[in-house]
């Protein structure tokens, strides 16, 4: 049986445009690089996907640091779409309705 290949193989983006080796850099480079208008034009948000999307389509060929300091530039770059957004962090709320 052939190898069935991933469809996120196929995928071809030009929304966002990462500089080649920033996923191999710190937390705090990626989530400013993209935030960019230069990398991601529609804003945090697009550069929030892409990041998403790169760390899904590396699995389990992550380390466990490398995966860390990926989602430590997902926590800052959220941090960044909010503030672009003029929205806050809302606190949950324990009351019963």
């Amino acid at each position: 049986m052939a190898h069935k290949r991933k469809w996120s193989a196929r995928v071809k983006t030009d929304s966002t445009h990462p500089p080649a080796g920033l996923f191999n850099k710190d937390a705090a480079t990626i989530a400013r690089t993209l935030a960019s208008k230069r990398v991601s034009p529609k804003g945090p948000g697009s550069g929030m996907r892409m990041l998403t999307f790169f760390i899904n389509r590396a699995g389990r060929n992550l380390s466990a640091k490398r995966r860390a300091t990926l989602n430590r530039a997902k926590s800052l770059l959220s941090e960044r779409a909010r503030r672009a957004n003029g929205t806050r962090k809302r606190a949950h709320s324990s009351r019963v309705a």
